[in-house]
This record gives structure tokens, C-alpha cells and sequence, in this order.
């Protein structure tokens, strides 16, 4: 029998230029002294909360439980393969873009960076910036970038509360103020900056120039809807789907490979309960993760719960249907 179990993870806060020190209503309470522009919630470094496994790290986890803690669908055996946070943008971030696999794997790295945004809060005039307007050219992008004015050639799309934008690899892309976001993406910290509005940070022009694709996916996902729940994004490096209900909601292993799923509360409380295991409750910007090895469970609202519900599908998917209006 495995030793797993739900596993309540403690938030990472990280520092960021852009960032706040107002987190509400995620988060109620100041933390450090300069500006938090993530939460991760599945960073390596992230520890348990809750049970024997108290203050493991989840690198240690993976290293410890491999297939057990992170199921077959995972692209490493030792490595956790999502890498889930709350951004909280308080100044633009820097227009920059991600390698794909194949790229990545070009630089010694285990793999590229796709991500999708879900937009928990929001006020009117947010927006986000993704790929660049029709016609643009890579000269002309390059010039822009040299003249300190790139973001007048971005494509820059108005967001609200409860969309779902799809970044794959190979977009340029920026985040401007307005809203909080819950980032699921390929477990990689690999950004190429290619434009900060004149802050002091160091760019990476020709690794991003050369990581850029002119044509992707990305965009405002078309959702559907299954069972009475909502699949927000669908692809092969994730999907995510979200709960919002005053009832219990059950869950069991479905069919193909064996996955670890990531709960995260985007609003309200609830409790994870699964056999021979120890309740947990998790609340408003924390995340559970259920073991591969934890064959059901059932989310207890207190109250009322929403939820996101994130894991790696054991099957190839195409780009998921997107829209950039």
C-alpha cells in the first residue's frame, strides 16, 4: 500500500518588480517587504502541509514516489510535471517568449514551456498581449524593440473573469494589470525576455527571436461543457476543468494511463476526503494534490467551493479551439 495521500501543499511566494503586496482577495495577509508577483503552488521547493509527509519538499516527493506520486502520463519519472501559480500583476510584465520541447531539448533542457492563464479576478480594461499584430515582421519587431516602443506591435486582447487563455510555445507574449491569473504550464522556468519598457533586467533577444514562431494557438480557449462541469483547456501538455458546486463531487480513475491531479481552490472551501486517508481542507488559493497512487476521492464543499481540477492527459490532443476577439 502506498504512503501517499492527498497532499496539501504551502504556497511559494516570489518576489517579482511587477508584483504587489496586496494579494486579496486570494491571499489575506502581507507577505515580506517588497513586491509578490507569484504564488507557486507546485514549485520543486513547495512543501507538504499536512500529515507524516509534513515539510517535504515535492522534489523529494518525486525523487522518493516517482510514478507513484506523478502517474504515467508524466514525462519524467522523478519530476513533478506541472508547475501551477497564481500571478498577480501589478505593473506590465515583460513582453517575452517560451521555447518548445524541441528547442528546449536543443539546450540540455528536459523540455519547453506551453502554460495556459485562468483568469480568477478581474476589472474592466485588462488585458493581455499575445503574438503580434497581422503583418508584422520579425525586422519590424526587432526595430520596435531597438526604438524601446514593442508593445505598440503586440496584439493586445481584453480578458474578464472566468476566461481561459491558451500560451503555447513559441508566442510572445505579455501580461498587463487588471487581473489575477492561475498559470498551469510544462514544469519549466525557461523565459527569453525580449522587451521590459526600459527596465534594467537583463533581455535575450536572440534566444527569444529565435524561440518565436510567426503562427500559434494561442488565444481565448472555447470552452465546453461535460457532466455539468466546464473544460476549460484541453491539450497534450494539460488539461484543466473547473468545479463550482454546493455538493459533493466524487471522483475516480478513469480510463488510459494513471495521472496525479492538482485541486486548486479559486474561491470558498472545502475538504478533500479519499479512503484510509486523513480529511485535508483546502481554502481559497491553495492547491491539493492527489497522488496517481489515490484512486478516488471526493471534494466536501463547506458551504460552497470553486475549483480547478488540473492534470496531464494520457492521450495526444491538438491545440485546443481558440479565439483572439
Amino acid at each position: 500500500m502506498s504512503e501517499l495521500y492527498p497532499l496539501l501543499m504551502m504556497p511559494e511566494f516570489h518576489e517579482r518588480v511587477w508584483g504587489t503586496r496586496d494579494l486579496a482577495p486570494i491571499y489575506t495577509r502581507i507577505v515580506g517587504k517588497d513586491p509578490i508577483g507569484e504564488a507557486w503552488l507546485t514549485g520543486d521547493e513547495c512543501k507538504v502541509a499536512n500529515g507524516p509527509l509534513s515539510g517535504v519538499t515535492l522534489r523529494e516527493l518525486c525523487k522518493r514516489f516517482g510514478r507513484q506520486l506523478v502517474g504515467e502520463t508524466a514525462p519524467a519519472v522523478d519530476r513533478f510535471p506541472l508547475l501551477v501559480k497564481f500571478l498577480f500583476p501589478k505593473e506590465k510584465l515583460s513582453v517575452q517568449v517560451h521555447p518548445d520541447d524541441e528547442g528546449a531539448k536543443a539546450m540540455g533542457l528536459p523540455n519547453g514551456k506551453t502554460e495556459c492563464w485562468y483568469v480568477a479576478r478581474s476589472i474592466p480594461g485588462a488585458t493581455v498581449g499575445l503574438g503580434l499584430k497581422t503583418g508584422t515582421t520579425r525586422e519590424q519587431f526587432a526595430k520596435a524593440i531597438e526604438e524601446k516602443r514593442a508593445e505598440e506591435l503586440m496584439n493586445w486582447i481584453d480578458v474578464k473573469t472566468g476566461d481561459m487563455i491558451y500560451v503555447d510555445a513559441g508566442t510572445i507574449h505579455a501580461i498587463a494589470p487588471g487581473s489575477i491569473l492561475i498559470e498551469a504550464q510544462q514544469n519549466s522556468d525557461t523565459t527569453f525576455r525580449l522587451y521590459d519598457y526600459g527596465r534594467p533586467r537583463e533581455l535575450h533577444i536572440e534566444q527569444g527571436m529565435r524561440a518565436m514562431r510567426a503562427t500559434t494557438a494561442a488565444g481565448k480557449v472555447i470552452r465546453e461543457t461535460r457532466n455539468g462541469h466546464d473544460v476549460l483547456v484541453a491539450s497534450s501538455c494539460f488539461v484543466v476543468e473547473r468545479y463550482a458546486t454546493t455538493e459533493p463531487k466524487s471522483f475516480n480513475d478513469e480510463p488510459g494511463a494513471s495521472a496525479v491531479q492538482i485541486l486548486v481552490a479559486v474561491d470558498g472551501s472545502g475538504v478533500v476526503e479519499a479512503p484510509g486517508a486523513q480529511p485535508v481542507s483546502f481554502n481559497r488559493g491553495e492547491s491539493v494534490i492527489i497522488p496517481a497512487s489515490v484512486p478516488e476521492f471526493t471534494v466536501r464543499p463547506q458551504w460552497s467551493i470553486e475549483f480547478l481540477r488540473m492534470q496531464v492527459p494520457s492521450e495526444k490532443l491538438p491545440p485546443p479551439k481558440t479565439t483572439l476577439s
